[in-house]
């Protein structure tokens, strides 16, 4: 093997290795050196080594990096140089404090030299301090003339940063500092303190601590506004111009007060008490004020008025204070004692006056003569004022009655001036007193309604008439009347055995305490007061005998005791009578009663009737009998029901004693609840079953029992139950012409007559006169078919029980096949070009299946030849033959095509005329449908499309208008269009053609007109909308058409378009607001979308990734922007009535 001779791969490599290990041993050429590097900066320590031959890396800590030059799992450590001269500098990016380390550069040992370690290199990374931040001693505001403990800290910093702090821009020379340890290691904190005297001039100014470190290019700077605090001046009071003021007056005074911080608060007290803790600070000439608004009172009268005012640091309140003194009136006049007396006697009245400043003078006057007989006094009243009282003693006569009687005060100081007048009243006694009542020797019957009357006329004041029975005041006498002659006063009586020889008095008295008094004496014949039946035996049963004694209570006259069993009379014995209460007579009666089991429950009636008034009184006795069970006649023996629901079979039987037990049979085996959970029983035996089925329906026995025997009862259940119903055949085929039998089957419980009812489902009116039914069964019968027949029946079965049952069957009607003609079918176009397809359709409607066959002039054709494809398809009776051509030559293909449609009933033809494609044929059938005051709605049928997609536009005028108005239809295959925005109470003229590709078609019907107009506005009052109204509005007020435009503009610009196609399409929805639909050639998936919302209702949403439609809150229409394959930009300029090449030039 050569040394030098040319050699390949890894040969060669180690051929050289070999070769120079031999001669030398790794060495550095240059080693790395301690470096200083500021934080975020990059560093490089530089190893160079001479004759490498082992593996070079760099350890950190003691820690090898890796051999890699890229240093993976280390980001910002990377070997630089270029390795084929030994170098493997190490570059250290954005160096941080965890790169503060020693390191050192290693090459590891080979078969020809021996490892070689560099000496250590130390990388010092200068860190900067953070913000510095400064700390007071207290959070609180400082007080000025204190002294406070100001802070600075510059945190994390390598080294240690200087610290130098300054008070309103002059150093702080005495400041101490100091350092300790920082957040991570390495690093430290500088700390400074100052002792700092609080002035009232340093507030608002700074303390700053300015920090540097080598790390820094310049130094940093934190500052504190310093919040010192200090009293205020004392306040003063102005607009109180004098302390003497009169009650009413509203005194209107300020309270000032000059400077402190903050600035000061300020109250008003009144004897010591808040008035007001409300005050204004003006910070521009730094004072405090608060106003005080009072309106003078009595109670003022000698009040303390202080304003103070200070803040937090005023070491003592700071007041002003003035005293008021407050004249002021008598707030009451009162005059205490009765002016009500007894003639003769001697009136003493009282005039008092409450507090006042000065105090009042008094004087009396009767009618128009002064009273002198009076003692005045005065004594210390309320706020400082006096109250004045005169004492008035009078001897009254009856002459002197009605006089006004006057307490008249003033007061010369103030011009007050008061009276209180009363009337005198003089009393004396009644004069006379008498009755109106029924004479003495007259007798009057209970309850009977009694009128007694008294009268009493003199005296002063009217007498008071009061009566009184044996000697007790009767409280249910009327009101008493005053008339001219007297005073009255009446005792309706409605007359009770109590009244019998009672004596009723009447006293007329007054005030003068003297009374007179007239009375009567009453005669009342009256019934038993109480009837009451007792019964010798405990207990009755039947068969035995029941003796029953009837007690007769007092009565005046006697009266006669009767006997009954419901209306039976009965004959008892009378027992010896006795005197009794009220006056009357009482006595007894005994009766004797054979018992049956039905008198149990019977009443037993004793009445003591009295001949003389002709009237009696009832009690009566209800006879307990004991007899075995006994069902009423009442009781049912059949019950009905409705399946599924419940069913309670009541049973009415009764026993005494009670019933204990009831045993229910059906079909032989006794019913318990276990039985069948849907089985209940409630506390009278009744039986209920829950969801009733058919099934439970027959007799069922019942067994009650008591004490006294047993008896039996037959109860049947009868179930009833909704129908269900099936038609007997579906589907029913009839040939045109023919009768059809349409047949449902029933089953129910009950089978009614009427159960039946058809009914037509299909659209329109049919004829469903021949109805009929047998049982279980009903038919409907239908005459001469015809076509519209065909469709859906539906049978409906309803016994009165829910719900009725309903079944659908289909009537089949067979006729030949009905192939569709007109211009849109006879003609289809392509162009011959032999490349292009045609599809030529043929639809034709038949029953059974219509089958195609295809000519081509005449000539049947090969389907089989593939430039020929036929498909047809079925949807009901809609029957659908489409003939593809392939490869369309105007030569051989542009022909004329006829399609057969055959089934069983018959066949029908058509020619369709293969053409070239051409402008569409005009429509034809245009006319009017409706109109509103502010729309037309229009209907045509489509002409031939000339074999291009078409669509068709409205053109119209009204009178006064300067051109024709044009309205795009939508969708564009519609026949029919509403055009809104008109002008109510207007004639307008219409017209439509079509448009394809290739051009535009003339108007309908040889450019006909249909003429029509608006009604009248419906809402009262309203102005008809202008011409500018009409035109729907975008944004801004811009019409709609320029506002979709520059919306879309906007989109184009915005995505950088070389080339953009769209489709768009308006609708018009209620009001002027439009939905509006663009697509553009497709755009990657990773496109973006956004969206925006006009004014006028109209959205733009834009999705430039898939075709798309997004939903919009109803508030607002639609305008959606969506991406397709297809470009078509001339389809836009007639929705937006602007010519094709305006809009791709704007575009």
């Amino acid at each position: 093997m050569c040394l030098f001779s040319v050699c390949t791969g890894s040969h060669v490599l180690l051929q050289l290795a070999l070769f120079w290990g031999a001669y030398s041993q790794q060495a550095f050429r240059t080693q790395p050196r301690n470096t200083t590097v500021r934080e975020g900066a990059n560093v490089v320590l530089k190893c160079e080594v001479l004759r490498v031959t082992g593996v070079v890396q760099w350890a950190k800590d003691g820690l090898l990096l890796g051999p890699h030059r890229s240093l993976p799992g280390y980001p910002r450590y990377s070997i630089t140089g270029e390795q084929r001269r030994g170098q493997y500098h190490l570059m250290i990016e954005k160096a941080t404090l965890g790169d503060d380390s020693p390191y050192e550069c290693q090459v590891g040992p080979s078969e020809t030299s021996q490892a070689i370690i560099s000496r250590t290199a130390w990388i010092d990374v200068q860190i900067p301090p953070s913000q510095p931040y400064i700390e007071f001693e207290t959070l609180e505001p400082w007080v000025a003339g204190k002294v406070y403990t100001v802070t600075c800290t510059a945190p994390d910093a390598k080294p240690a940063a200087e610290i130098t702090l300054f008070k309103d821009g002059v150093e702080l020379t005495d400041a101490d500092s100091f350092t300790m340890s920082g957040s991570e290691d390495k690093l430290l904190n500088t700390q400074a303190e100052v002792r700092v005297m609080a002035l009232s001039s340093d507030n608002g100014r700074q303390v700053a601590c300015r920090a540097k470190n080598p790390a820094l290019p310049g130094a940093i700077v934190s500052s504190k506004t310093m919040t010192v605090y200090f009293p205020p001046h004392p306040p003063v009071i102005i607009g109180l111009e004098s302390e003497e003021v009169k009650a009413g007056t509203v005194l209107k005074l300020k309270c000032l007060s000059n400077g402190g911080n903050p600035l000061p608060m300020m109250h008003w007290k009144k004897n010591g008490e808040f008035l007001s803790r409300d005050w204004e600070e003006d910070i521009i000439s730094w004072k405090a004020e608060s106003i005080l608004t009072m309106e003078v009172t009595p109670e003022d009268n000698h009040a303390v008025l202080e304003c103070g005012s200070g803040n937090q640091v005023t070491p003592k309140p700071l007041a002003i204070r003035q005293t008021l003194t407050v004249f002021f009136e008598p707030s009451e006049v009162t005059v205490l004692g009765s002016f009500r007396v007894i003639e003769g006697q001697t009136l003493s009245l009282s005039c008092y006056t409450s507090s006042s400043n000065p105090p009042v003078q008094i004087r009396w006057w009767l009618g128009f003569k002064e009273l002198n007989s009076t003692n005045v006094t005065m004594s210390d009243g309320e706020h400082g004022g006096m109250a004045t009282m005169s004492n008035l003693t009078h001897t009254v006569s009856r002459e002197e009655n009605g006089l006004p009687l006057s307490c008249e005060t003033f007061n010369k100081g103030t011009r007050f001036s008061s009276m209180k007048t009363n009337n005198l009243i003089v009393f004396y006694p009644p004069q006379k007193v008498w009755l109106d009542v029924p004479s003495e020797g007259i007798q009057l019957r209970s309850k009977t309604t009694v009128r007694l009357v008294c009268y009493s006329s003199g005296g002063s004041s009217t007498g008071s008439l009061t009566w009184l029975k044996n000697g007790k005041v009767v409280s249910h006498a009327s009101r008493q009347v005053t008339s001219q002659r007297g005073v009255s006063r009446e005792l309706s009586l409605v007359l009770q055995p109590s009244d019998n020889m009672a004596v009723y008095r009447c006293d007329a008295t007054n005030e003068a305490k003297k009374a007179l008094s007239a009375q009567t004496r009453l005669h009342v014949l009256f019934p038993a007061i109480t009837v009451k039946i007792s019964v010798k035996q405990e207990t009755l049963r039947t068969g035995e005998t029941a003796i029953l004694e009837c007690l007769c209570g007092s009565s005046n006259p006697k009266a006669d005791i009767r006997w009954s069993l419901g209306s039976e009379r009965l004959n008892g014995v009378d027992q010896a009578s006795k005197k009794a209460e009220h006056g009357g007579v009482a006595f007894s009666s005994k009766l004797s009663l054979r018992l049956l089991f039905s008198h149990h429950g019977q009443k037993v009636t004793c009445q003591a009737f009295s001949p003389v008034l002709s009237e009696g009184v009832n009690s009566f006795y209800t006879l307990s009998v004991l007899f075995p069970p006994e069902f009423a006649p009442a009781q049912p023996e059949l019950v009905g029901v409705v399946e599924d629901d419940e069913v309670t079979m009541p049973l009415m039987v009764s026993g005494n004693p009670d019933v204990s037990d009831c045993d229910w049979t059906f079909r032989g085996e006794k019913l318990v609840k276990e039985r069948d959970p849907r089985y209940g029983w409630d506390e009278g035996f009744a039986m209920t079953i829950r969801n009733v089925t058919r099934r439970d329906g027959g007799k069922y026995a019942v067994d009650c029992t008591n004490e006294e025997g047993q008896s039996r009862v037959i109860i049947t259940l009868d179930v009833s139950f909704a129908p269900s119903v099936r038609m007997k055949t579906d589907p029913v085929y009839v040939d045109v012409g023919g009768t059809a039998d349409l047949l449902c089957v029933a089953d129910a419980n009950p089978i009614i007559p009427g159960m039946f009812s058809w009914k037509w489902l299909g659209e329109g009116e049919a004829d469903l006169s021949s109805q009929n039914e047998d049982g279980d069964t009903g038919w409907l019968t239908l005459f001469e078919v015809t076509r519209s027949h065909a469709g859906w029946y539906q049978c409906t079965a309803d016994n009165g029980i829910a719900p009725p049952a309903t079944v659908e069957g289909q009537l089949i009607v067979q006729f030949k096949p009905q192939l569709k003609k007109g211009p849109q079918w006879s003609k289809v176009a392509s162009r011959g070009d032999g490349v292009s397809k045609a599809e030529v359709v043929c639809q034709a409607e038949g029953v059974p299946k219509v089958h195609f066959t295809w000519a081509k002039n005449g000539a049947m054709m090969d389907l089989n030849n593939p430039r020929y494809l036929e498909q047809t398809v079925t949807e009901g009776v809609l029957h659908t033959s489409t003939l593809t051509i392939l490869n369309v030559s105007a030569l051989l293909d542009y022909a004329t095509f006829t399609c057969t449609g055959r089934n069983s009933q018959g066949e029908d033809a058509l020619d369709v005329q293969l053409l070239s494609t051409n402008r569409p044929d005009p429509p034809s059938d245009f006319r009017l449908v409706g109109v509103t005051h502010n729309s037309a709605t229009l209907e045509w049928m489509p002409g031939f499309d000339g074999g291009l997609t078409q669509k068709f536009r409205v053109r119209y005028y009204w009178e006064g208008s300067t051109s024709y108005q044009y309205v795009d239809v939508f969708p564009p295959k519609a026949t029919s269009f509403r055009v809104t925005s008109l002008l109510p109470a207007t004639t307008y003229n219409f017209s439509v053609n079509a448009l394809n590709n290739m051009g535009e078609s003339s108007y309908a019907d040889n450019n006909a007109v249909v003429t029509a107009t608006t009604e009248k506005d419906p809402a009262a009052g309203e102005d008809p909308p202008t011409d500018d109204d009409s035109a729907p509005k975008g944004l801004y007020g811009l019409p709609i058409y320029l506002t979709v435009v520059l919306a879309v503009a906007g989109v184009a610009l915005l995505f950088g378009f070389n080339s953009l196609g769209f489709f768009l399409f308006i609708k018009r929805t209620k009001g002027r607001s439009l939905a509006v639909a663009v697509s553009f050639p497709r755009l990657p998936p990773s496109s973006h979308s956004f969206s925006f919302v006009a004014p006028c209702s109209l959205a733009l949403s834009l999705n430039l990734s898939t075709p798309c439609l997004f939903p919009f809150p109803q508030a607002v229409s639609p305008l959606s922007v969506c991406f397709s394959s297809h470009l078509r930009v001339s389809s836009l300029a007639p929705y937006l009535s602007l010519p094709t090449p305006n809009l791709s030039s704007l575009l």
